[in-house]
């Protein structure tokens, strides 16, 4: 938690006034039994009428005075544990968009989710309260034994011992809590997870006709997250019940105690009553105190969540150096009897590359050269490792061994921002966000105007979809593109990797809803009118890969065969086996 603390600093000046208009009005509480021992012990006992007016005003203005500190105090530390949560919840989201894919695979996308949001929440409601009570309820209690000593020592001795062990009760039973808090909240994202799959994937379950399988699933889950809680919130309870006990206990003791004090003449009525008050107001905050506690307890468990998500740093890490146009300036004065036109593109030598935590490389000795222009189709069964080729271009992983250049340079030595603005990539799985087609063009180039999104479009092959909507390129979108059908939103994504004009496009298996008429012209489109393009086409269909300039053919990791499609067919036996399970011989001579 004290390492989240720096969220604070811009609100510095409310973190203090909270807590100092807190405790301005547990002082005026403080005189309030005084008050009315005064009424008690002068006024009731001389029936002396105008001085119970007048000390009765003073509680009213101690009232006001209080309740306008009160919520002063409630301002500043509103404003400020929301300051907090919203400095602390973007600084997360920056960090954690900062993760390459290998730490958001080992995470989880529900686990970071529940940490943005009901971990960040509950830390914020953790600095909240603390701002309020973590001062006053400690000032009052102890504020209360000092009041109590000016009244009477021998009755105060009581404060003495009761204090100390309500102390114990409530420090031990968060110690008990925070473990058991972290272990809600982990159950909690077992249900988020499960939520999301859940909703993500209805329509596998329907297609499956497996709702009652999730269901009982998902009861299962929410049933250990029904029992963590309860479990730990029986264990809060005790909290409430055994101060009370305490108290009430204290407080019998101090009326036999002060009753004989008061028959011995020792000290008045009113001023045993100001003591009975006294352990009252303990009471009180200690009850708010416990409250506090069980709060801090889940915040502390958070913030432990949230620091865990912190210290977890990227694996793809970029070089001080900015100058990568440096970089490729000393790459080609190496080869300065190499013509540029002679330096590949993109150069794959002899990388190999393993996801964390598995056994045996997805990728091994992959080694081959993309020009300038030329197109590349990479095909193999599943499983084969095609994504995981294109994947190390834009450095979405890093190679586990051996080097992925671009234009001669190491792309490690490229600034993360340089490197993926020269690339276009189109994903397996087709994502648009929640505006309009216009907003979402943009996102390949801000300043796009719309002759640059409709040219894109037509290479896309997705004019048609736009010139099909009211509004045009004003037409809403819903959220993940569900107003659109699959073959829709795979050509929208294609236009939009175009709209920038990279160097190098990348379609993973992006065009595997679209029909093959389709597909054919928007090859032969991305081919006539993206001149001096790299393309990488990876795809489990062979007509789609086929007039490729170069067919990289994986099998199981290794590059099985690398050639043009008439080549590969005679000498790649992976290749024939996967024309032969596709095309029609005519098809395969075309």
């Amino acid at each position: 938690m004290k390492s989240l603390m720096k969220y604070l600093k811009k609100y510095r000046i409310e973190a203090v006034m909270a807590p100092l208009f807190k405790m301005l009005e547990a002082s005026f509480e403080l005189f309030v039994p005084l008050v009315m021992a005064k009424i008690i012990d002068t006024g009731i006992r001389n029936a002396d009428l105008p001085y119970i007016f007048r000390m009765g005003g003073v509680l009213i203005l101690l009232g006001v005075i209080g309740l306008a500190c009160s919520l002063t105090a409630q301002y500043f530390a509103a404003k400020a544990a929301v300051g907090f949560g919203t400095a602390l919840r973007k600084e997360l989201f920056d960090h954690i968009n900062h993760f390459s894919y290998t730490e958001i695979d080992t995470e989880g996308t529900a686990t970071l989710i529940t940490r943005m949001t009901s971990d960040v929440n509950q830390v914020q409601s953790g600095v909240n309260l603390t701002l309020r009570l973590f001062l006053r309820s400690p000032f009052i209690v102890f504020g209360a034994m000092i009041m109590a000593f000016t009244i009477d020592v021998k009755s105060a001795m009581i404060f003495v011992v009761t204090i100390p062990l309500l102390s114990i009760v409530v420090f031990g039973i968060m110690l008990i809590t925070m473990p058991l808090y972290k272990k809600v909240q982990k159950q909690l994202d077992r249900v988020l997870q499960m939520t999301r799959e859940n909703l993500t994937g209805v329509r596998v379950v329907r297609a499956f006709n497996r709702q009652k399988d999730e269901t009982a699933a998902y009861y299962a889950e929410s049933g250990l997250l029904f029992d963590f809680q309860i479990f730990v919130g029986k264990i809060s309870a005790l909290l409430n019940p055994i101060t009370y006990v305490i108290i009430n206990l204290a407080i019998v003791v101090l009326i036999y105690v002060g009753a004989t004090q008061v028959d011995a003449g020792a000290i008045p009525q009113g001023k045993l009553v100001a003591l009975v008050n006294y352990m009252s107001q303990i009471l009180v905050e200690l009850i708010k105190l416990a409250n506090l506690i069980i709060t801090m307890t889940k915040a502390f468990a958070c913030a432990g969540r949230i620091n865990s998500v912190f210290d977890t740093k990227s694996s793809i890490t970029e070089k001080v150096t900015s100058a990568a146009a440096a970089g490729r300036k000393e790459a080609a004065g190496e080869q300065s009897d190499v013509s540029p036109a002679a330096v590949p593109m993109v150069s794959f030598d002899h990388v190999s590359f393993a996801y964390q935590g598995a056994k045996a490389d997805s990728l091994s000795d992959i080694h081959f050269d993309a020009m300038k222009g030329e197109t590349i189709g990479i095909i193999g069964g599943t499983g084969s490792g095609k994504s995981s080729v294109v994947n190390l271009i834009p450095r979405f992983y890093d190679a586990t061994r051996g080097t992925v250049s671009i234009d001669g340079l190491d792309v490690r030595d490229y600034g993360l921002k340089e490197l993926r603005g020269r690339i276009g990539v189109v994903p397996q799985r087709a994502v648009l966000f929640r505006g309009s087609i216009r907003d979402n063009m943009k996102w390949g180039k801000a300043d796009a105007t719309d002759e640059e999104i409709m040219e894109a479009l037509d290479i896309a092959q997705a004019k048609d979809v736009v010139e099909s909507k009211q509004g045009g390129l004003d037409a809403n979108l819903l959220q993940g593109g569900k107003n659109l059908s699959g073959g829709q939103r795979q050509r929208l994504t294609i236009a939009r990797a175009l709209v920038r004009k990279p160097d190098i496009l990348i379609l993973d298996d992006s065009a595997s809803a679209l029909d093959f008429a389709t597909d054919a012209r928007l090859r032969k489109a991305i081919r006539e009118k993206t001149d001096g393009m790299t393309v990488f086409i990876v795809s489990q269909r062979a007509t789609t890969v086929k007039q490729a300039d170069k067919i990289l053919v994986l099998d199981e990791g290794s590059v099985a065969g690398i050639g043009k499609h008439r080549e590969l067919f005679e000498n790649c036996p992976v290749y024939r086996e996967i024309c032969l399970s596709q095309l029609s011989g005519e098809e395969v001579n075309q």
